[in-house]
């Protein structure tokens, strides 16, 4: 999938994640997003233009610790640390969440289906 952005940039997500966005929202799992940016503007515009805001119940965008930011989603959603599952690239914030219970993935080339059927075939298992 390709956009072009206001500045005329192509703008490319990984292959299969709209798709899997699209089939998590349908089986009613309550997504949310965490993004440590230092342009929540641009993230947030980034959203729009790929029309995922509809996914994200939950938005945490802006500069800070991942763990401020799930502190804030579980605030506001009442859902446990041990019933989140989390996808990211880096591993100091696979780290970081682990250590307060949310179980977490680290996909240094992005999700694809795969990735996503083994997590929660494993994250239902624990």
């Amino acid at each position: 999938m390709q956009k072009i952005n206001g500045s005329g940039k192509r703008i490319k997500c990984y292959p299969e994640v709209p798709e899997i966005l699209n089939k998590l929202k349908n089986d009613g799992y309550i997504l949310g997003i965490a993004s440590r940016t230092e342009w929540p503007e641009g993230a947030n515009k980034l959203l729009k233009l790929l029309d995922w805001e509809k996914y994200f119940t939950y938005k945490e965008i802006y500069p800070g610790r991942k763990t401020t930011h799930f502190k804030r989603m579980q605030e506001a959603s009442g859902i446990s640390y041990s019933d989140m599952l989390f996808f990211d690239d880096e591993q100091r914030n696979i780290y970081d969440l682990t250590a307060i219970g949310v179980t977490s993935i680290l996909v240094p080339n992005g999700v694809n289906k795969q990735i996503l059927e083994e997590a929660l075939q494993s994250f239902a298992s624990s």
